[in-house]
């Protein structure tokens, strides 16, 4: 049975589908998203930057010391930004003590693939030539910052260039496909996701690319050669399917992976950490797995 927590979120989602039942243009939908932003804790410093021409975020908790996250926030390719995720980075920054540079990497339809794996890899390589060494570089993301996280391994990997140190793909999206059973036998138990509605961000970041192209569904690549990866899905989510398959073909790969389901929880559960403890808890536990993976100082 859900915890109070839970079901507080999952009631909170419930009214607010419920007041935009409305179809909204995607201008309408990206402040709708950021309205609901929570912001970070006070001890937390935020400074912004452009690095190769894109925008992004130092978001810096006071733990931090020099290893670095970079973090690709979810959306779908279409919503998201920094603002929505600056919280989430807060919190990753102080679970992992790194400096976390959230990226607002470009959005589709106006930008559409592969302009934001372009972006991502411009800010990985934009590290190195800042003195960062890949050892103490880890990516994560969620949701479609998940599959983009993938991605950027990807193809960072294929234009041999090192790689970071480990990688969290948190509730990825690697199938724009849309091949995973879970799409549709969990698609009442997620409220995050309409599955319906998938198919119009595909359509807005793709456009006539093949959807099983491997830089935009990571899981149609060989996935030999990763970094550690830490994979973290709830099972109540329409993209469970997504991540489960993911790590099983990158293990079979020979890269070594945890898998983490988390019983009774909802897609990219993380971003209520500040009403949910099982969302604190996944950060603390990616944060661990960070750093597990970063050299010892000393």
């Amino acid at each position: 049975m859900a915890s109070e927590q839970l079901q507080a979120v999952l009631q909170m989602l419930a009214e607010s589908r419920a007041a935009s039942a409305e179809p909204m243009d995607i201008a309408a939908r990206r402040q709708a998203m950021e309205t609901f932003a929570t912001p970070p804790a006070a001890d937390v410093k935020v400074e912004p930057l452009t690095l190769a021409g894109i925008p992004a975020e130092w978001v810096t908790a006071p733990n931090a010391d020099a290893n670095v996250v970079l973090y690709l926030h979810g959306g779908g390719y279409v919503l998201g930004s920094c603002a929505t995720h600056r919280d989430l980075a807060a919190r990753v920054s102080r679970a992992t003590g790194a400096r976390v540079l959230l990226l607002d990497y470009r959005l589709a339809p106006e930008h559409p693939f592969p302009a934001a794996v372009d972006d991502a890899t411009a800010a990985y390589r934009w590290l190195l030539e800042q003195g960062s060494a890949p050892a103490r570089i880890a990516i994560a993301g969620d949701s479609a910052g998940g599959g983009l996280a993938a991605a950027t391994l990807l193809a960072l990997r294929d234009a041999d260039v090192p790689l970071p140190s480990s990688a969290v793909l948190i509730s990825p999206w690697v199938d724009l496909a849309a091949t995973g059973n879970s799409l549709k036998t969990r698609a009442h138990r997620d409220p995050m996701i309409v599955p319906d509605g998938l198919g119009e961000l595909v359509r807005a970041y793709l456009g006539e690319t093949d959807p099983k192209h491997p830089y935009a569904s990571p899981l149609y690549d060989d996935l030999a050669g990763l970094p550690p990866l830490l994979v973290q899905v709830g099972t109540e989510e329409v993209l469970f399917d997504d991540g489960a398959r993911f790590a099983a073909r990158a293990c079979e790969a020979g890269v070594p992976v945890t898998f983490e389901p988390w019983d009774e929880m909802i897609h990219v559960w993380h971003i209520f950490a500040p009403m949910l403890p099982e969302g604190q808890a996944a950060i603390d536990r990616l944060g661990a797995f960070i750093r597990e993976h970063y050299p010892r100082q000393g």
